[in-house]
């Protein structure tokens, strides 16, 4: 029996222990939020629901498929017997006093009766997180430039040469221990660099949200009191909404921290470490006490979110939708990895395999020289996926607001010609205007001197009376 077994350890933890169950030859009952656990190491999902339980074959994902199939037929049978409840109401309250149809109406009154209510499923409340949105910093927000970093003068990590800017995506990846906890906090600004150059934006915010964070809030004050502490100028009425932004109700707003769930716990220190709108967000574990749905709101929030994202997490579902950049720390040392989090798992769970590729795939020292290095010198090399990446969001973001710009305009024009006024004598020749210098009228004519033609002649004359008659569009 396993009740959230995942929580404190690392990747290759997690991975080792979903191997293991899921070879494990006895009877294995778990409760956890880790969805790749979930899909990869159980058999079957037993739900608990409205006080009672149901079980599903498969796992997570066959378990959600299958609910929202059941929610989905059991919400049409309940439309079907709301209409059947209509008419057959509407027959007994139409010939009950009626003699001749009493009987017809008092055996349907008796169905009514008899009939087992079909409940619509309830939509269960929705999760949310609102980030604020930072302004925009010119590129690089930070640069590390040959840093080490440590602890009591022994050099944890060295030789940092790395640089992000504001639409980063990026996780650590990388065994416990080897200094990604150390690689946060030197980056977040809570420790000092022992060598070396850090270079950050003069705006620069950066927020930080550490598993040990939930820890150390006031447990015998209430989630108003550490928001009053932190923004003591804003009305009572602001920080209650910060707080419903974050899922916490007005009953958890003024309920003691240590009486509320480890869960909401979480999303009162992402609120605390996301209230100066950071242009940067360092994520250590986030998701350690948050459960399915807070995890998915999570992604969205991070999806939509325009500041950098620094990730060390063993939720490669998290991982996988939100990074688009994966750096390796290993051996004191931090390099962007190459491969993806499929690879990066499976040499987790082959080592010996994943070494052998390595050194399979690495080229001979007198290899000769690609075609890519013999290509003529007109063809650029293929840019990164990194710069590809940047390159179609800055075309989506243009798109936005591309978008934005004509539903505003279709908001106007729609306005405007929902006015009656608009229809009134007084301003025919407003929509006679409109009619005239519509692009519709301008192309009908290009003009008589493309064809070096001339007004004077007769066959032009219906023509141009045609295009200059207000009432033709």
């Amino acid at each position: 029996m396993l009740d959230e077994p995942t929580n404190y350890l690392d990747l290759e933890g997690a991975l080792w222990l979903e191997t293991y169950l899921a070879k494990y030859p006895h009877t294995v009952l778990v409760i956890s939020h880790d969805r790749g656990l979930l899909n990869r190491a159980v058999g079957h999902i037993l739900h608990l629901t409205d006080q009672k339980l149901t079980l599903y074959a498969g796992g997570y994902d066959d378990f959600i498929k299958t609910r929202a199939a059941q929610r989905a037929l059991q919400s049409a049978e309940a439309k079907k017997q709301d209409a059947r409840r209509a008419h057959l109401q509407s027959f007994v309250d139409r010939f009950r006093a009626k003699a001749s149809k009493a009987k017809q109406a008092q055996a349907r009154l008796k169905m009514l009766e008899r009939m087992e209510t079909i409940r619509a499923p309830e939509d269960a409340a929705r999760t949310v997180f609102t980030f604020p949105e930072p302004e925009a910093l010119s590129p690089p927000i930070l640069r590390l430039d040959g840093a080490s970093v440590g602890y009591d003068g022994r050099a944890v990590l060295t030789k940092l040469d790395l640089r992000i800017d504001q639409d980063d995506r990026i996780a650590l990846l990388g065994r416990n221990g080897e200094g990604k906890s150390t690689l946060s906090k030197l980056i977040a600004g809570k420790l000092a660099a022992m060598s070396g150059t850090v270079t950050t934006s003069s705006k620069l915010r950066v927020g930080y949200f550490a598993q040990h964070q939930v820890d150390e809030l006031h447990i015998d004050e209430t989630p108003l009191d550490h928001l009053r502490r932190a923004r003591l100028d804003e009305a009572p009425t602001r920080h209650r909404a910060r707080l419903a932004g974050f899922g916490l109700g007005a009953a958890q707003a003024e309920t003691r921290v240590g009486q509320l769930s480890g869960g909401q716990k979480a999303r009162l220190s992402l609120l605390l470490a996301t209230l100066d709108a950071p242009h940067m967000l360092i994520l250590d574990e986030p998701t350690n006490h948050l459960d399915i749905e807070s995890r998915e709101a999570l992604v969205e929030a991070l999806s939509a979110y325009s500041g950098a994202v620094i990730l060390v997490s063993h939720d490669m579902h998290l991982l996988g939708l939100v990074a688009d950049r994966l750096w390796l720390v290993a051996g004191g040392r931090v390099a962007p990895y190459e491969g993806d989090l499929d690879s990066y798992r499976a040499g987790l769970l082959n080592p010996r395999e994943d070494k052998a590729t390595k050194v399979k795939a690495s080229p001979p020292k007198a290899a000769p020289p690609s075609a890519a290095a013999t290509a003529p010198a007109d063809h650029p090399p293929p840019r990164s996926s990194h710069d590809a990446l940047k390159e179609m969001r800055a075309e989506l973001r243009r798109a936005e607001a591309r978008v934005d710009k004509i539903m505003e305009m279709h908001e106007k024009l729609s306005a405007k010609l929902a006015d009656p006024a608009l229809y009134t004598a007084a301003r025919a020749d407003d929509l006679a205007y409109g009619r005239r210098n519509s692009p519709k009228s301008r192309r009908v004519w290009p003009g008589p001197r493309r064809f070096g033609l001339r007004r004077r002649h007769g066959w032009m004359q219906p023509w141009l009376n045609r295009t200059h008659n207000p009432d033709f569009i």
